[in-house]
């Protein structure tokens, strides 16, 4: 019982932390410290990872309509007849080719170099000093920007050249742990000239093919070396049950704060954090 308690608590600190941009590995590593899971290591590594399915289904779930390429006649959008009788929404299917081009920087270096970076960077100081960059970053992006008008304020205009970019920060995230996947997206994409709230539009959806393919990788590297107990398992399924079902809250209430708010404040907190998280590494709290 206390292991599903630890699995809910887990999948809680998921689904906040992997869409507010304030790095999900960060506090992943602070709460294992402090209620370890009572598993094995190669299942915990696997764990912090397949978890982040939960939070995905809530991004399907919430935007649909916004990312299915398929569907009823509506003179509103570009639209062409298939031979079964559906009609295609071109803008979404350009959208999808623009998530596959950000993906592809930290899709080839996650294939190839995930164990040796993983050995390299996974560790209390990198987490801490990229919290601090990235928070630091916000901070004098929002400053940079305020009173100016965005450059994009559609998911339409992201062309190929913007989408690679943004995939280069997301390059940024799947090297160095603590840097927040979103956060580093996001930060991409302000500085690119796009509105919060596309920024945060478009770092949900390429969230899905990112998140999934790790998950997969993670997931089949498991189960090619070790087995999973019974136990590991309900662990697994309720800790991305309760990532879904807060990721779903957590979703709605960032695009409603970012319509009335900048992220000045997920800077203040994530360079408070990595202070804390260097004062735990140096007083032997976290190794």
């Amino acid at each position: 019982m206390i292991e599903i308690l630890k699995a809910i608590l887990f999948g809680i600190v998921e689904g906040i932390t992997e869409w507010l941009p304030i790095s999900s590995t960060g506090h992943m590593i602070l709460l294992n410290e402090i209620v370890s899971l009572n598993v094995s290591d190669e299942f915990y590594s696997m764990f912090e990872v397949v978890i982040q399915l939960g939070a995905i289904l809530a991004v399907v779930i919430l935007f649909w309509n916004q990312i299915w390429p398929f569907g009823k006649k509506d003179n509103k959008e570009p639209l062409a007849k298939t031979g079964a009788g559906a009609y295609i929404k071109w803008d979404i299917f350009k959208l999808w080719f623009h998530i596959l081009v950000s993906c592809v920087p930290a899709a080839i270096v996650g294939v190839l170099f995930d164990e040796q970076l993983e050995a390299l960077f996974y560790n209390y100081q990198t987490v801490a000093i990229m919290l601090i960059l990235f928070g630091v970053a916000f901070i004098v992006i929002e400053n940079y920007h305020k009173g100016k008008k965005a450059k994009v304020n559609t998911l339409v205009g992201i062309d190929y050249k913007l989408a690679f970019w943004i995939g280069m920060f997301q390059l940024i995230a799947a090297i160095f742990p603590g840097t927040s996947r979103s956060g580093a997206t996001i930060v991409g994409a302000l500085l690119l000239g796009v509105s919060r709230t596309v920024a945060a539009e478009y770092t949900f959806f390429l969230a899905i093919p990112v998140m999934f393919g790790a998950s997969l990788l993670k997931g089949a590297k498991f189960l090619m070396n070790a087995t999973m107990t019974s136990q590991e398992g309900v662990i697994l399924v309720v800790g991305m049950v309760v990532a879904f079902a807060v990721s779903l809250v957590v979703i709605k209430f960032l695009m409603g704060y970012i319509k009335k708010h900048d992220f000045k404040v997920f800077g203040w907190y994530r360079i408070i954090l990595g202070v804390i998280v260097l004062l735990c590494g140096f007083a032997g709290f976290i190794g």
